[in-house]
């Protein structure tokens, strides 16, 4: 973040709690040599690990599969000009250990659009970074409320 551009720096342990308040972020990887930018439902597993449920077949699982994503969430209060955002980037990896992969069908997200076959995407937190606006106040001295 830039000095004095009217946002405050989050600490990981805020970043982390504010994570398991919302259902949705997005994650970002790379297609076809262009950044790429899915919505997708997840959980918090353990230590901030983002946990995401998707189809096997899903072309998403061929690309971010021990490829380094960031995954990003938010929440925005547009009336009040306050809000909060977090970005997670690490390496994300398929679960393919059959006891985990078990532990996650009940612990894990559950997916919002089910397929016959689904598989587990763990993005380990390598770097997690996060902002936040309050409502009427920054530090240019500038008023929000007009």
């Amino acid at each position: 973040m830039y000095a004095n551009d009217g946002f405050r720096e989050l600490d990981r342990q805020e970043c982390v709690r504010l994570l398991g308040t919302v259902p949705v972020g997005r994650i970002v990887h790379t297609r076809q040599a262009l950044p790429a930018v899915l919505p997708v439902n997840f959980c918090l597993d353990g230590d901030s690990a983002i946990l995401l449920r998707t189809s096997a077949t899903s072309e998403l699982v061929g690309a971010i599969d021990g490829a380094v994503v960031a995954f990003e969430a938010d929440a925005v209060d547009a009336a009040a000009h306050s809000g909060w955002s977090v970005v997670v980037t690490g390496t994300a990896t398929l679960i393919t250990d059959p006891a985990e992969h078990t532990r996650l069908l009940s612990a894990g997200p559950r997916s919002w659009v089910p397929a016959p076959r689904e598989v587990f995407v763990r993005i380990d937190p390598e770097l997690v970074t996060g902002r936040e606006l309050v409502g009427g106040h920054t530090l240019y001295g500038v008023d929000l409320g007009s």
